[in-house]
C-alpha cells in the first residue's frame, strides 16, 4: 500500500499557478521512504472531490490533500471528505480559539464565514496551523486508509508538515526503506549530450540517475535507498565523484545551487568583488546575484544600459564603437565591462548586449544574438552566442543571465 496526493483547486486546472506543492510533498515522501504511485489534480467540484477521495480510499494507504481549507464559498475540500464517507461536520473550540487568537494578534475582524474553519469530519484529529487559520486533520474514515489535508498555501502547507504530518508519518510504518536524493546541476552541455556520456549509469536501478532540463540548465537527480539514511547517502558519494569525472566543469552546483550563489561563493573565497553592465537582460543579471542572500559583500552593484547615449556617458562606450559595429558586437560589450569595473572598483564586471526580440533582428545580427564579455585584471574578454528567438524574449534573457555567468565561473577556475 503506498500514498497519494491529491491537489483541490481550478486554478491549478486551468494552470493558473504551478502545482509546487505536489513536487515538494513528493520529495518529502521520497525522504521517508514512503513509495507514492499517484497524483491528481481536481477542481473546486464537490462531487469530483467526493468522488477522488472514495476513489484513493481503495487504492492507498494515506491519501494527502492539499488546497480547499480557507473560509470562501469554493473551500469545500473538508465538507466534500466528510461527505465521502457519510460523516457529521463538528466544530472544534480548540480551533476556532486558536483562529481569534491568531486575528487579535495581528489586528483583524473576523468575518462570520471564517467560523466554517473550525469545523471538522466527526473523530478527526487537527492537524495544527502554526501560520494560518486553516486547520487540517489527520483522519482514518476507514480501515487501513488515512487522510492527511493541507491547505494550498505553500508556507502554510509545509509548517505543517513539518509540526506534525513528518513525526505521524514517521511512526505509520510505511517507510520501505530511507531515500537519499542529491540533484547535479550542470551548464553549457545538452541534455542528450550528457545523457549519452552517462548513459551506462542511467542504466542503474539503486542507486538511481534521472535527467531532465530546464531554463537552461541540465540536471541528473541521484536517488538511492537503503535501510538508514547513511547507507543511502553513502551509496551517491561514489556515483556524484563518476559523473564528475564524466562531466567536468559543466557540473556547476548541487541540490538548491544556482549558477549566482556559485560564482559570489568564488568570489568570496578569493576576496574578490563583481559588478554588470547589461543592456538586454534589463537588469536580470544583477537581479540574479542579488537573489543571493549576503551576495551584498561580493555583489557592488552595476548599470542597466539600454541606450546608446547611457553606454557612452556611464560605461565609456565611444561613439566610434557604436557606430562601426552596433551597439550589439564585442568591441561594444568589451567597453561596456571594462567601464562597469572602471565605475564601481569592482574585481570582476559581466557585460551583455544582444537583442531579446522579438523584433530588432536582421539577418548578420538575428533575434537571440547576444555579446558576453567578462572584464578582470588580467584583460577584457568577449563572445558572441546564438541562442534562437524561437522561444521568445524571456527565455533569451534568461539564457543571457545564465550564459553570463558561467563565463565567469569558468575563468574564476582558470585563473
Amino acid at each position: 500500500m503506498t500514498a497519494e496526493i491529491l491537489c483541490i483547486g481550478t486554478e491549478l486546472l486551468l494552470g493558473n499557478i504551478t502545482n509546487g506543492n505536489a513536487r515538494w510533498i513528493a520529495e518529502q515522501l521520497a525522504a521517508l521512504g514512503i513509495p507514492h504511485r499517484r497524483q491528481e489534480v481536481v477542481g473546486d467540484n464537490r462531487d469530483r472531490v467526493i468522488a477522488a477521495v472514495q476513489e484513493a480510499s481503495r487504492r492507498c494507504r494515506v491519501l494527502i490533500t492539499t488546497g480547499g481549507l480557507g473560509p470562501t464559498p469554493d473551500d469545500l475540500t473538508t465538507e466534500a471528505i466528510a461527505a465521502a464517507f457519510d460523516t457529521p461536520l463538528t466544530e472544534r473550540p480548540e480551533v476556532w480559539a486558536d483562529i481569534e487568537a491568531k486575528a487579535r494578534a495581528r489586528g483583524r475582524e473576523l468575518s462570520p464565514s471564517v467560523r466554517r474553519q473550525a469545523l471538522l469530519p466527526e473523530g478527526a484529529a487537527v492537524l495544527p496551523n502554526p501560520t494560518g487559520t486553516a486547520a487540517g486533520m489527520i483522519w482514518s474514515p476507514v480501515s487501513g486508509f488515512t487522510l492527511l489535508t493541507f491547505p494550498g498555501v505553500p508556507s502554510e502547507m509545509r509548517a505543517m508538515w513539518e509540526a506534525t504530518a513528518a513525526p505521524w508519518l514517521q511512526q505509520a510504518g510505511l517507510s520501505q526503506g530511507v531515500y537519499a536524493s542529491r540533484l547535479l546541476r550542470f551548464w553549457g552541455v545538452a541534455e542528450s549530450a550528457l545523457a549519452e556520456a552517462m548513459a551506462d549509469l542511467l542504466e542503474g536501478t539503486n542507486p538511481t540517475v534521472a535527467p531532465y532540463a530546464g531554463g537552461g540548465e541540465v540536471k541528473l537527480r541521484l536517488t538511492g535507498r537503503a535501510e538508514t539514511a547513511a547507507a543511502a547517502a553513502g551509496m551517491l558519494a561514489p556515483l556524484e565523484a563518476e559523473i564528475r569525472r564524466r562531466a567536468g566543469q559543466s557540473c556547476f552546483g548541487v541540490d538548491d545551487e544556482s549558477l549566482a550563489a556559485v560564482v559570489l561563493e568564488q568570489l568570496r573565497r578569493r576576496g574578490e568583488t563583481v559588478a554588470v553592465a547589461e543592456s538586454c537582460t534589463g537588469g536580470g543579471l544583477g537581479a540574479a546575484l542579488a537573489a543571493v542572500p549576503g551576495a551584498s559583500d561580493v555583489f557592488l552593484g552595476g548599470v542597466i544600459a539600454y541606450a546608446n547615449a547611457v553606454k557612452q556617458q556611464l560605461l565609456g562606450v565611444s561613439a566610434e564603437d557604436l557606430e562601426r559595429h552596433g551597439a550589439v558586437s564585442d568591441p561594444v560589450a568589451l567597453a561596456m565591462a571594462a567601464g562597469a569595473r572602471r565605475l564601481t572598483g569592482a574585481t570582476w564586471a559581466i557585460a551583455v548586449t544582444g537583442i531579446a526580440g522579438p523584433g530588432g533582428g536582421s539577418e548578420q545580427k538575428p533575434v537571440g544574438l547576444v555579446h558576453i564579455a567578462v572584464a578582470g585584471a588580467a584583460g577584457v574578454w568577449s563572445e558572441g552566442v546564438r541562442f534562437g528567438g524561437s522561444r521568445g524574449r524571456h527565455w533569451i534573457q534568461a539564457l543571457t543571465a545564465g550564459e553570463a555567468l558561467n563565463r565567469l565561473r569558468l575563468r574564476l577556475l582558470a585563473s
